[in-house]
């Protein structure tokens, strides 16, 4: 079973359980209260974003990432993971942009993980993955999420790379009304490099960014519902997983043990951090609501009393849904893009 790392949080009622070989992590309650609503104590995860640079410029990335992008520093990272290991946070999920074309990526990783003791993971787009890069994620590593994007081919070339260095590799598939098609036909005969990936992971498509199009939105597929009976009624050799922003469907047409569902972390248990040093409960906010900057102000601080954290939390802790018996799972869910949301 690995090296489990045990947290107890007195003051909250709860611990936390972790294994930092294979990701797995639970929270369990104190006998005679109810499951924490959030984390007072600080983030358990970090969504950070070392870099908003990308060669590729999707015409649909939510964080409009392109070749006039920024990195951020070397030192501007230890001190973002330095208050993150400080708050007790276990792992990080390195983005950008292309993280791993970050200049000092591979020493990103290693600082993550040997000075702090905080497992890295991280999302590429495939494109440079050096040797260099490629023996650090062995090395650092819980995992790396390849992103799926057509052609298909180079997603397969890319998940045989990461395999050869030994690295548990995941896809991350973002469903619009437009690939959840392709997605649902993956599920029934899933091509032969699935194989070799750990999960694949389904994302909803948020409208921000160069992705703007309301015609994409997942709520207009009729195949969602058929897509989700699917992931969640037959068995595969990959396992299947859904964000969070996917909740206010999976509710209604997910063929699993509601322990299973997760309603929105932000501001409760995760935090973003952008290149730029700014704090936002989630990366989705970052073009159309103001951050705290952490050159200004702490991780601690911002987390706990931050105007913009305090909204969100306020917002899933009553999200005023009419005649729905599921909202106290759900918590309603996108407080920041209810348009996404899958129950209309």
């Amino acid at each position: 079973m690995g090296t489990f790392r045990l947290q107890h949080y007195p003051d909250e009622h709860y611990q936390t359980l972790f294994n930092p070989e294979t990701g797995f992590f639970v929270r369990v309650e104190e006998s005679g209260y109810d499951e924490p609503f959030w984390s007072a104590h600080g983030p358990e995860m970090l969504d950070i974003s070392i870099t908003s640079w990308c060669s590729r410029e999707c015409e649909t990335c939510y964080r409009m990432a392109g070749r006039m992008g920024r990195h951020m520093t070397f030192p501007d990272y230890e001190n973002v993971i330095h208050q993150a290991a400080q708050l007790g946070v276990t792992q990080v999920a390195l983005g950008g942009g292309n993280p791993n074309e970050h200049p000092d990526f591979a020493e990103i990783l290693r600082l993550t993980r040997r000075n702090y003791g905080i497992v890295p993971n991280y999302t590429t787009n495939g494109r440079g993955l050096s040797p260099t890069v490629l023996h650090a994620s062995a090395e650092q590593c819980g995992a790396v999420a390849v992103s799926v994007y057509e052609p298909y081919s180079f997603v397969a070339k890319t998940v045989r790379i990461l395999r050869n260095y030994g690295i548990r590799t995941n896809l991350h598939f973002v469903l619009d009304a437009h690939s959840v098609e392709t997605a649902l036909s993956w599920l029934r005969d899933p091509p032969t490099f699935m194989s070799q990936v750990n999960a694949i992971v389904f994302l909803n498509y948020k409208p921000v960014g160069r992705g703007t199009a309301v015609t994409r939105l997942l709520c207009r597929a009729n195949l969602c519902r058929d897509l989700i009976e699917k992931a969640t009624t037959n068995v595969h050799s990959f396992k299947v997983g859904f964000d969070s922003c996917m909740i206010s469907g999976l509710v209604k047409a997910a063929k699993v043990n509601p322990i299973w569902y997760d309603a929105c972390e932000a501001a409760r248990f995760s935090m973003f951090v952008s290149e730029k040093l700014q704090m936002y409960p989630c990366s989705f906010m970052e073009k159309i609501y103001p951050g705290i900057s952490l050159t200004d102000s702490n991780m601690l601080d911002a987390w706990q009393n931050g105007k913009s954290f305090q909204a969100i939390r306020r917002a899933l802790r009553n999200p005023g849904c009419n005649r729905c018996n599921m909202q106290t799972v759900c918590r309603g869910g996108c407080p920041i893009l209810p348009s996404i949301n899958l129950c209309k």
